[in-house]
C-alpha cells in the first residue's frame, strides 16, 4: 500500500505560482506524448546535450518558460502553516487557534475599535500590575532586581532592511500572480475557468445573503484547525468519495465543453 502523500508538499506545490485552483483536465483532453524513437527537446532552464549539473545550474531561466519559484520566506510561511493545522505542537496550536476564535467571537459583539480598546486595556492592566507587584515585593526584600520586563525591553524588535526585502519580494509574488489570474478570468482566456469563475460568485451571492463576513471568517478558521485532521484520520474514505464527486464534473464539464463553441481546451 502507496504511504500517503506529504501535506506540507502538497501545500508548498499549491503555492507556486500557475497552479489551478479549478480542475485541471476534463474528459477527453490528451497529454502530448513524445514520439518513439524522438529525443525530446530541453526544457527552458535545463542544459543541452552535453552540459553537467554545474551548467544546468546555471542556465538563466528564459521570460515566460514557466512559473517560478516562490521565495524562500513563502515556503517557510507554508511550513509553518502546515504545522499549525495538523497540530504538530498542540500547545502552540491550541493558543493560535484559541486567539482566533477570541478575536473573531469578540468582534461579533463589539466593534473593532471598542475589541482593540479592550484588549489594550487587558493588557496594560496585566503588565502594571506584575510591576507594581515586582516593586513592592522589591521594597520589603531590600533587593534590587530592576525592572521585571527588562529582558523583553532589550530584545531587537526592529525589521532590518534584508527582511523587509524579503517580505516584500514575497508580497510582490502573490500578488503580480492573483493579478494576472483575474486577468486571465475576466478576459475570458480560457472559456472553461471562466465559466467555472462565475459558477463560484454565483454561488457566493447566496452564501454571502446566509452569512455576513464575520460568520464565514469563523467558519473558515474553525474548518481549518479541523478538517485536515480529520482528513488525516480518514483519507481513504475522503479521498474516495472525492475521487466519485471529481469524476461526475469531469464528466459534466466535457457534455459542456462538447455543446459549447471554442469551449474546449488546445492540447498543451
Amino acid at each position: 500500500m502507496a504511504a500517503p502523500p506529504d501535506p506540507k508538499e502538497e501545500l508548498l506545490s499549491l503555492a507556486s505560482p500557475g497552479s489551478q485552483w479549478f480542475w485541471d483536465r476534463g474528459e477527453g483532453e490528451e497529454e502530448a506524448v513524445t514520439p518513439k524513437g524522438a529525443k525530446p527537446e530541453p526544457q527552458a532552464g535545463e542544459p543541452g546535450p552535453g552540459l553537467g549539473s554545474g551548467a544546468r545550474e546555471a542556465a538563466p531561466r528564459e521570460l515566460g518558460s514557466g512559473p517560478a519559484r516562490p521565495p524562500p520566506v513563502a515556503m517557510e510561511t507554508a511550513s509553518t502553516a502546515i504545522d499549525l493545522l495538523y497540530w504538530r505542537d498542540i500547545k502552540q496550536t491550541g493558543i493560535v487557534f484559541g486567539s482566533f476564535l477570541l478575536l473573531l467571537f469578540s468582534l461579533t459583539q463589539f466593534s473593532v475599535v471598542s475589541v482593540v480598546a479592550y484588549l489594550a486595556l487587558a493588557a496594560l492592566s496585566a503588565t502594571i500590575s506584575f510591576r507594581i507587584y515586582k516593586s513592592v515585593l522589591q521594597a520589603v526584600q531590600k533587593t534590587d532586581e530592576g525592572h521585571p520586563f527588562k529582558a523583553y525591553l532589550e530584545l531587537e524588535i526592529t525589521l532590518s532592511q534584508e527582511q523587509i526585502q524579503k517580505y516584500t519580494d514575497c508580497l510582490q509574488f502573490y500578488v503580480n500572480n492573483t493579478l494576472k489570474e483575474l486577468r486571465r478570468l475576466f478576459l475570458v482566456q480560457d472559456l472553461v475557468d471562466s465559466l467555472k469563475f462565475a459558477v463560484l460568485m454565483w454561488l457566493l451571492t447566496y452564501v454571502g445573503a446566509l452569512f455576513n463576513g464575520l460568520t464565514l471568517l469563523l467558519m473558515a478558521v474553525v474548518s481549518m484547525f479541523t478538517l485536515p485532521v480529520v482528513y488525516v484520520k480518514h483519507q481513504a474514505q475522503i479521498d474516495q468519495y472525492l475521487g466519485l464527486v471529481r469524476t461526475h464534473i469531469n464528466a459534466v464539464v466535457a457534455k459542456i465543453q462538447a455543446k459549447i463553441p471554442g469551449a474546449k481546451r488546445h492540447t498543451e
